[in-house]
């Protein structure tokens, strides 16, 4: 059973780098570059930016799920499901407030020379979601026992999660920067729609290594934890 794990994850791991080469050579040498008003190459982070954006969006999902079920069932592995998406959703937020701006300066914010951030509301709901799991990782380590910091995260990340379908809706709810979305509008070309969907797919299977591996990770550490404690006795 070990044997044939480890067989399929090492054949995941392989499919998920040659996809993410392969969509690295589209976005830099075969797509064409964007219009100027729409960032011209810099528009190219386009294909890195949204596809984060939905891991982020999925991560915090199945911190809801998870911290739902851990309060129903007190059942332990789903409060490591819950903690380690939190920690993937956090770096995958990152990665949007960090290509955000860049794209945005050369784009949408091309008329305000040498300013990264404006307080739009698809960026600012992006970076109070930030702060809600960052602060849910917070909870967690300072609770002190365990069972009590999985309860209160688990609040955290049922409440928090409000805030995911805000940031989704902001550019349809309220006047932004923020570009429309072309995905609904269909006014993508067909080269950088072949593009985008190759960046998903490869984001979305790595999101999946890294959560199935963090999952496993955090297992291994309770169960350390638990054995130090039986010696401890």
């Amino acid at each position: 059973m070990k044997h044939q794990y480890l067989h399929w994850s090492t054949a995941l791991v392989a499919v998920d780098f040659a996809l993410i080469v392969f969509a690295l050579y589209l976005v830099f040498m075969w797509v064409p570059s964007a219009q100027e008003e729409a960032g011209g190459i810099a528009q190219r982070i386009f294909y890195f930016h949204v596809p984060s954006a939905f891991a982020a969006f999925l991560s915090f999902f199945l911190v809801f799920l998870g911290s739902i079920l851990y309060l129903w069932k007190r059942d332990w592995k789903w409060d490591r499901l819950a903690v380690s998406a939190a920690e993937i959703g956090v770096v995958f937020t990152s990665l949007v407030l960090i290509t955000g701006p860049i794209w945005a300066k050369t784009a949408w914010l091309k008329d305000k020379t040498g300013i990264w951030w404006e307080w739009d509301p698809r960026l600012t709901t992006t970076l109070v979601m930030f702060f809600i799991y960052i602060a849910y990782l917070l909870i967690r380590n300072y609770a002190g026992e365990r069972a009590q910091g999985a309860r209160f995260a688990a609040v955290v990340g049922i409440v928090g999660f409000l805030d995911v379908p805000i940031v989704f809706m902001a550019i349809r709810w309220w006047r932004t920067l923020h570009p429309e979305p072309v995905l609904e509008s269909g006014g993508l070309p067909p080269s950088m729609l072949f593009t985008l969907v190759t960046s998903f797919t490869a984001v979305l299977l790595f999101f999946i290594l890294l959560t199935w591996a963090r999952v496993g990770l955090r297992r291994a550490q309770e169960d350390v934890e638990e054995l130090r404690e039986r010696i401890g006795r």
